[in-house]
């Protein structure tokens, strides 16, 4: 199987975390500020958490210090974690 790799918007500091998926794009808000990285680990763990996946299985490809980010997600396809976002978006 292939890994999925996922582009997404990060909001991090905001007062209404959750995974939001429309016109933009997949868009992840995050409590945690961005500054030494806290953002992009409350990012990778949400998409697990929202994936249902095991937190080890995603990693940050691209966009570490930016708010579009590249993730990548081992042992699902593209397409799988599309519709799983889809259906659980919040």
């Amino acid at each position: 199987m292939d890994d999925a790799r996922i582009a997404i918007i990060a909001k991090p500091g905001s007062r209404a975390p959750g995974i939001t998926v429309g016109d933009r794009g997949i868009i992840v808000a995050v409590r945690e500020p961005a500054r030494d990285g806290q953002a992009n680990e409350a990012c990778r763990r949400a998409l697990a958490r929202a994936l249902g996946v095991a937190a080890s299985r995603v990693s940050l490809v691209r966009g570490a210090r930016s708010k579009e980010k590249l993730f990548r997600i081992a042992g699902i396809t593209t397409e799988a974690v599309k519709a799983r976002l889809a259906a659980g978006a919040s």
